[in-house]
């Protein structure tokens, strides 16, 4: 991989504060864990833990002239099979996250992946994009299902990925209510068409013709 530009330092420090946050943040023995386990020399343990997290990956950053071993400790403690049984604290921590790497146009995946994002440079910006798109299907009442599907593209605002993960919630409440392993056309013909017999998902009671039109009108 290239090398990274370094992070401006007031974003590092705002990402050292979310992780060295002293209630909701990373315990001074996981710090020192995810320091080792990252090669990064943890030079002041006993001071404060978000200031010893910020000298120890400042200091790094700074040998390395680039941020590329300080992204890859960020995405190393958000793996997600680290936080199996805390999902709330990994997407509190993942959201805050995000906010102060929008500053150096990064964004961090529900997956615990980093990519490139479009930067912002005004709080409202960054603000703004994390809080359009969700707001907006908010108030259309849209279903939880689909900004379940939609999270981890509603934080950078990026509708045509958004609709295209909503349509794969639908397909995947299809699959769980039927128990079928299809996909697309044909799960959709097998969930919902009348063919002489009651199908998995029926709309109606199918007793009269103009029921079973309506029935296989769905699929048509």
């Amino acid at each position: 991989m290239s090398n990274i530009k370094i992070l401006d330092s007031g974003s590092l420090e705002t990402i050292c504060k979310i992780l060295g946050e002293t209630n909701d943040g990373l315990s001074g023995t996981e710090i020192g864990k995810y320091l080792t386990e990252c090669h990064i020399q943890d030079i002041q343990p006993n001071i404060t833990k978000w200031k010893r997290l910020y000298e120890a990956l400042s200091m790094k950053q700074n040998i390395d002239c680039c941020s590329n071993n300080i992204l890859a400790f960020i995405k190393h403690v958000m793996r997600p099979s680290r936080h199996i049984n805390r999902k709330e604290w990994f997407e509190h921590i993942r959201t805050q996250l995000n906010f102060a790497l929008s500053f150096e146009g990064f964004e961090l995946a529900e997956s615990g992946e980093l990519r490139y994002a479009e930067k912002v440079h005004t709080f409202s910006e960054a603000e703004a994009r994390a809080q359009n798109l969700r707001k907006s299907l908010s108030d259309r009442k849209i279903h939880p299902d689909v900004l379940t599907f939609c999270k981890a593209e509603l934080l950078v605002d990026n509708y045509f990925h958004a609709v295209f993960e909503a349509t794969k919630s639908i397909a995947e409440k299809i699959r769980v209510k039927t128990q079928l392993t299809y996909d697309g056309a044909e799960l959709v013909d097998q969930a919902f068409a009348y063919k002489n017999k009651v199908p998995y998902l029926a709309l109606n009671n199918l007793t009269t013709p103009s029921h079973q039109s309506k029935q296989n009108g769905l699929v048509v």
